[in-house]
């Protein structure tokens, strides 16, 4: 092993410092060096080939159990235990992976803020009764493509979604018409979201019978149920 350190870090310390430091002779570390490539060495080395270049396919990001399972599916015959090895001692690691995307919350608005009408209890025993919205973002080769879900709290299943390339007031009400198109709820139902980015709409508890809305979120929900839909403001629930 110290042999093997000195090969390593020849071209940055004196062959002769390392020696003395890790107490071998440099004759010793030089015959050693002489002598054929073992069967296995060789075989490392070739394996080490095949990491690094299945870990910089994969930007970085693939770690000793994914590069293990990635040379595995190619073919190879290793050990997860010779894979790590390897890597820990090439300094191969995964990169640990920046957490960034849109802002799809932005509670700096001048929007009526209602009541929380839940008050965390997050539990509901007859479906259609409480359903909880939210909005996420999933990164794809032409931009951020932007999803939003109403769940029913109850059955805990999504009733409602929507798909958009903008975080608009639309996105937010394409999910929930589908979910009143669907189940058709009665208006004691409670629609819960978080202080959305989009105006007029994704902003609150959202309430059947509330007195809070606005013309464009009134008319358009509205259309869905028989009766008017009054929108109200946020909630403190966060995201869903």
């Amino acid at each position: 092993m110290r042999f093997r350190f000195i090969e390593q870090h020849a071209r940055t310390y004196p062959v002769r410092l390392m020696c003395r430091v890790l107490q071998v002779s440099p004759s010793g570390y030089y015959a050693w060096r002489s002598r054929p490539e073992s069967a296995r060495a060789t075989a490392n080395r070739s394996l080490l080939q095949d990491v690094r270049r299945l870990h910089g396919q994969h930007w970085g990001r693939y770690g000793s159990p994914r590069i293990h399972a990635a040379l595995r599916a190619e073919g190879h015959r290793v050990s997860r235990g010779r894979v790590e090895r390897l890597m820990h001692r090439h300094g191969i690691r995964a990169l640990a992976r920046r957490r960034f995307g849109p802002t799809t919350t932005d509670s700096r608005h001048q929007l009526p803020i209602a009541p929380n009408l839940l008050q965390q209890k997050f539990t509901a025993s007859v479906p259609n009764r409480v359903w909880l919205a939210d909005i996420t973002y999933i990164p794809t080769g032409e931009g951020w493509l932007y999803l939003a879900a109403v769940l029913d709290l109850a059955t805990r299943k999504v009733v409602g979604w929507a798909m958009r390339d903008h975080l608009r007031t639309e996105l937010a009400l394409g999910a929930l018409m589908m979910a009143a198109q669907r189940q058709r709820p009665d208006p004691d139902l409670i629609h819960h979201s978080d202080r959305g980015s989009q105006l007029g709409f994704k902003r609150s508890s959202q309430h059947p019978e509330g007195g809070v809305c606005d013309e464009h979120s009134k008319a358009a929900v509205g259309s869905v149920w028989t009766s008017p839909v009054a929108v109200t403001g946020p909630s403190t629930c966060g995201r869903t």
